[in-house]
């Protein structure tokens, strides 16, 4: 295998799951999936390179053939355990597993663990291959009786995944020994990773990349040196050979089959800033309500791309779904038919700050975790909500079982935020309106996010238990 020289940054509680999976006295099965360009094809690759283990790997291809992965296989066979001897494609993913059976049998003087890596495994794994069922007969009768096998399978396509093989009813029902649901970095992560890198950013900087690319690391890879943010910006997502340019078309065409539909609640997401209950939803994009409703939502939830919070006391049915993927809301606002000529030249303007306060809280949103550490709540059982209402709408509540309620109020700005008299006001009606609509007897604390704090005035003073700034998100 060859050497891989970027570092691994982050991943820390997954590298912990494949050590565990290394050093383990039987076979292991992990089945490892998330979405397109999160690194999960990396991660394998670059912690196997350093362990003493023979790597076998077969990566599916898009839309590619039975012949073509049979193929693919019969050279990866002979890169792996015969020096490159050329070797006739199998006939069937029957006599592929064979062939693969054989070839580890043959190496008994060896003690090395063999890992078996099937990369995009619903591109290989398709109706008609007759892949899977000889996938499960392989672990089932042979892998799983033996102690030194890795099987990796990953996938994309977490909706295929997690029916076909996470929760699988057939032969693989129960078969799994480890899952893994790799995730975007968090800013802690994405910071460590551009430090691995030699880059440096001001928490204001990474805080907008992060804005703009979210934590996928295929596309902070395109992140250099020696350029502004609007630099970064032009040369990444807006001149015409840009990588990430159309990276929205290429996102969802590859990941769903039918991916109009998908797309469509993307966009009635985008339009709407508080989020839509699942009626207003379908009833935006024409869907009826039902078992394939319920399934493109939930991958479209499972692929990081929206999420479902269940509403401040109120039941699971009425939760409300947001569009929460970075890239998709930066190129649904900006990309998505006439381009800017440059970011510099969009940055400050009240559309952008529309965009930047929405992405920020967003941000928030997925970084909860880090606001409890800062309120040194950590140890208290939470529960992270919203509240809307005519009168009011609250971005992020953290329910706390210390009998209290932390309200959050979330501003992306260039400075310290000053609360006004009429701010203030506003505020005030908003806590009263909530203490009156839900009937709670908890403590109300006024917590504020924001980029630099706020401003030490009369009506901070009053209000405000606890500002954060942006740096405890990246803690």
């Amino acid at each position: 295998m060859a050497t891989i020289s970027r570092p691994l940054s982050g991943r820390r509680s997954e590298r912990a799951v494949l050590e565990g999976l290394a050093r383990a006295n039987q076979s292991e099965f992990l089945a490892l999936y998330g979405r397109r360009r999160v690194g999960k094809t990396f991660l394998i690759r670059r912690f196997f390179a350093d362990q003493a283990v023979v790597y076998f790997e077969i990566v599916g291809r898009f839309q590619g053939t039975l012949e073509d992965h049979l193929r693919i296989f019969a050279e990866s066979l002979a890169e792996t355990f015969f020096a490159g001897a050329r070797i006739a494609p199998p006939e069937s993913w029957h006599d592929a597993f064979r062939l693969l059976r054989e070839a580890i049998e043959s190496r008994r003087a060896s003690r090395k663990k063999v890992v078996l890596f099937l990369d995009e495994l619903p591109w290989i794994a398709t109706h008609r291959s007759g892949c899977l069922p000889e996938l499960e007969h392989f672990w089932n009768a042979w892998c799983s009786r033996r102690d030194d096998i890795v099987l990796v399978v990953c996938g994309s396509a977490a909706s295929w995944m997690l029916r076909r093989v996470v929760n699988a009813r057939g032969g693989l029902h129960d078969r799994l020994t480890q899952t893994i649901r790799l995730l975007p970095f968090t800013l802690h992560e994405a910071a460590e990773y551009f430090q691995d890198r030699g880059l440096r950013f001001t928490d204001r900087q990474l805080i907008e990349l992060y804005m703009i690319f979210g934590g996928v690391p295929h596309y902070l890879d395109h992140v250099v040196r020696g350029r502004s943010v609007p630099q970064l910006v032009d040369q990444i997502c807006l001149e015409p050979s840009a990588p990430v340019g159309d990276e929205f078309d290429r996102l969802y065409a590859s990941l769903f089959d039918s991916d109009s539909r998908y797309v469509d609640v993307v966009r009635a997401l985008s339009q709407k800033r508080s989020g839509l209950s699942r009626n207003d939803l379908l009833a935006a994009v024409g869907l009826p309500s039902g078992g394939g409703a319920t399934t493109l939502l939930e991958t479209l939830e499972q692929g990081g791309f929206i999420s479902a919070t269940i509403p401040f006391g109120r039941a699971k049915r009425d939760r409300i779904y947001r569009l929460t993927d970075e890239l998709s809301l930066f190129h649904l606002k900006w990309l998505d038919g006439r381009r800017p000529r440059s970011w510099q030249h969009v940055r400050g303007t009240p559309r952008w700050r529309a965009w930047a306060g929405l992405a920020f809280e967003s941000v928030c949103l997925k970084h909860a975790e880090a606001i409890e550490r800062a309120l040194g709540i950590s140890g208290v059982e939470t529960e992270v909500s919203a509240w809307l209402h005519p009168d009011a709408q609250i971005d992020l509540l953290i329910d706390r079982a210390d009998d209290v309620i932390s309200v959050c109020e979330i501003k992306f700005t260039d400075a310290p935020f000053t609360i006004t008299k009429k701010y203030a006001a506003e505020l005030r009606h908003k806590l009263a309106v909530f203490r009156e609509q839900t009937g709670t007897r908890k403590r109300l604390d006024l917590v504020f996010v924001s980029s630099y704090g706020i401003t030490s005035n009369a009506y901070a003073d009053e209000l405000v238990d606890s500002a954060l700034k942006m740096d405890v998100l990246l803690r």
